[in-house]
């Protein structure tokens, strides 16, 4: 990336403007996508971006090109667009800091990969799912290095290099009239994914699951693998989000210092986190990345915010300004969502339960109450302890907030989903309907 571009954009924005801010985004990926049992497509794609915020008397302003011949033109849309917003005392960028270190966020092998080899992942997942004698109807494989550079009139001059790599596959199986379906997926900041085992774990899944029995409507004790749980959790961690507590939204708003989930829970954002898929040096505003304690032994400590709540709330930027991209102003989300219990149980430990691997409709749960009606996919009843048969379909519901009050750990192992860090997870007594 060309070394002068952020000060020379932001020399020009501050010709116009009272404070400026510049974001750059480089990425360099490779995808490969899997449809029918076949490498349906591969692509390689370079991307470069910048987008510019810009504070002209108290307004904020925003615009984003891809075209560097077109830097002031850019600048000059910024503070246009800064001229039509209203002012507010909140707009302000973020102060000159230091930035901790982030370790093993990046991985020379995946800045170096070329497309034969992200394509031969694919391939040896289709041919071990065929040799599962399940058909692979979909999946993919992404892998790409990825730069990020934010410079501001405060003095912040931040960057950011990172690689990722994920894999995912789906497969069905004949099972009596109809099929048998499931699905795998992992992520990593290295090329250290097993394609084999990735497909014969979805393969393996969609096997066992035929043949599904019915289940009776009871209150069950319901061990939520981690997809399932990440799935539930979406819901849960916007309550922490501090847009949402300004705005109403958050049943946690009024509850800092009160235990409002489990005793032996505990949950931080941690932008730093040694090979966290979320994390580094900065957030997408400048503001350093940093461990933030949510919930300690159950008690909320604290919300996430970006710069703007944070002046709204007259505290501190937890390091939570995300972007999704260049074209996109920061809003405030999470980084690495850890949940670290206390204590554990066993599957062995449940005498009559459920299993499940992942939940459709979780997206339907009320954001503000909780409440939440999803269905279960790849079921299992637990009987004695152990796995005693698969279920056709069962419907879960309840409410996130309290099943959060009670749930256990099932594993000491963790997964991270998006930006959630988290160990398969029981819940007692969630309603099932079968």
């Amino acid at each position: 990336m060309k070394e002068d571009i952020a000060a020379k954009t932001l020399k020009l924005a501050l010709k116009y403007a009272d404070e400026a801010e510049i974001y750059l985004e480089k990425e360099d990926k490779i995808e490969v996508n899997i449809q029918n049992q076949k490498v349906d497509f591969a692509k390689e794609t370079s991307s470069y971006g910048l987008g510019i915020r810009v504070i002209k008397e108290g307004r904020m302003g925003f615009a984003h090109t891809t075209d560097l011949s077109k830097l002031e033109k850019t600048v000059e849309n910024a503070v246009f667009n800064a001229k039509c917003n209203e002012a507010d005392p909140n707009f302000y960028f973020a102060p000159q800091s230091k930035y901790p270190k982030v370790y093993e966020i990046f991985d020379g092998k995946i800045r170096d990969l070329d497309m034969e080899e992200v394509v031969d992942f694919a391939k040896i997942m289709i041919q071990t799912a065929v040799e599962k004698e399940c058909q692979p109807t979909s999946g993919g494989v992404q892998a790409g290095y990825y730069h990020t550079e934010i410079a501001n009139s405060e003095g912040v001059n931040s960057q950011d290099d990172s690689t990722y790599f994920s894999g995912y596959i789906s497969v069905n199986i004949p099972d009596g009239e109809g099929v048998s379906t499931a699905h795998e997926s992992d992520a990593s900041r290295f090329k250290d994914l097993d394609p084999e085992k990735l497909s014969m774990e979805a393969s393996q899944l969609a096997r066992d699951s035929r043949g599904g029995k019915s289940i009776e409507t009871a209150d069950l004790n319901v061990l939520l693998q981690c997809d399932a749980a990440a799935s539930l959790i979406f819901t849960l961690a916007n309550a922490f989000n501090a847009d949402n507590v300004q705005r109403g939204r958050s049943i946690f708003a009024d509850k800092v210092g009160k235990e409002v989930l489990s005793p032996v829970l505990n949950i931080h954002d941690d932008g730093t986190l040694k090979k966290g898929l979320n994390s580094f040096t900065s957030d997408g505003e400048g503001s350093p990345s940093q461990k933030t304690v949510l919930i300690e032994d159950g008690v909320l400590k604290n919300f996430v915010y970006d710069l703007y709540t944070a002046r709204k709330s007259e505290v501190q930027s937890t390091g939570n300004g995300i972007r999704s991209s260049f074209a996109d102003t920061p809003s405030v989300g999470f980084s690495n969502f850890i949940m670290d219990f206390n204590q554990q149980k066993e599957m062995s430990e449940i005498e009559n339960g459920l299993v499940v691997k992942d939940l459709l409709g979780a997206h339907t749960a009320n954001p503000i109450s909780g409440d939440f009606s999803v269905e279960a996919m790849n079921a299992f009843k637990i009987e004695n302890g152990e796995i005693a048969y698969p279920v056709s379909k069962a419907m879960l519901s309840g409410n996130i907030f309290e099943a959060f009050t009670q749930a256990w750990a099932a594993s000491s192992k963790t997964k991270q989903i998006g930006p959630f860090v988290l160990p398969p997870i029981i819940v007692p007594k969630l309603r099932v309907v079968g």
